[in-house]
């Protein structure tokens, strides 16, 4: 009887967290987002030839899809922290209808002013640079600690790796810290997953 119990629990939290997990496919962006967290964990996109002069003052983050339990305006009220761009507004600019699909909730996460009007920015703006000469194929997240801001979690670090469609070669690893002095270090993919311990599902 014991036995069974603890195989019905088992399989009651192994259910539970699958459920946590869920895809939401944008066509230009994935996103796999946790209700746990109430945050994506993290976005993957391909990138070729980002940019352009979309006006995106009108829009605003919000949650289209009614599996979720995602943030909300009210959880980053007065907090101090940016709803940062997984996948990179700009990088969608050429075209308004894919930029706007950037503005949701489950592709950001908080981000220190620091971090998302900086390196975070600065990287953005290079990766965006290189995929004028190269496909690219972009995965990146958060790492969560215990922290909260309203009722959803504060990635402790953010990570990005880029890899080039054509050559399967990493182009960037970097992980960076989510602080009022934020800083980025670059490191391997094999490092990254030992931080996270999980794997990265890249292009082989």
């Amino acid at each position: 009887m014991k036995t069974t119990l603890t195989l019905f629990i088992f399989i009651v939290c192994i259910s539970a967290a699958v459920r946590s997990q869920i895809v939401v496919d944008k066509g230009i962006y994935k996103a796999n987002f946790s209700n746990t967290l109430r945050e994506p964990r993290y976005v993957s996109y391909y990138l070729y030839r980002g940019g352009g002069d979309c006006e995106r003052s009108g829009f605003k983050f919000k949650n289209d899809d009614a599996r979720l339990v995602c943030a909300v305006d009210s959880d980053y009220y007065g907090k101090n922290y940016d709803k940062g761009h997984l996948a990179n507004a700009e990088d969608f600019a050429s075209d308004c209808t894919k930029d706007e699909l950037t503005f949701r909730y489950y592709n950001c996460l908080p981000q220190t002013a620091n971090l998302n009007r900086g390196v975070w920015k600065k990287n953005e703006t290079l990766v965006r640079k290189w995929s004028q000469t190269d496909s690219l194929y972009i995965i990146c997240g958060g790492y969560f600690g215990n922290k909260k801001i309203g009722n959803i979690a504060v990635p402790s670090y953010c990570w990005k790796v880029v890899q080039s469609v054509k050559t399967k070669k990493i182009l960037f690893c970097g992980w960076f810290s989510n602080s009022t002095k934020a800083t980025v270090t670059e490191i391997t993919v094999a490092e990254l997953e030992k931080k996270l311990k999980s794997k990265i599902v890249l292009l082989k």
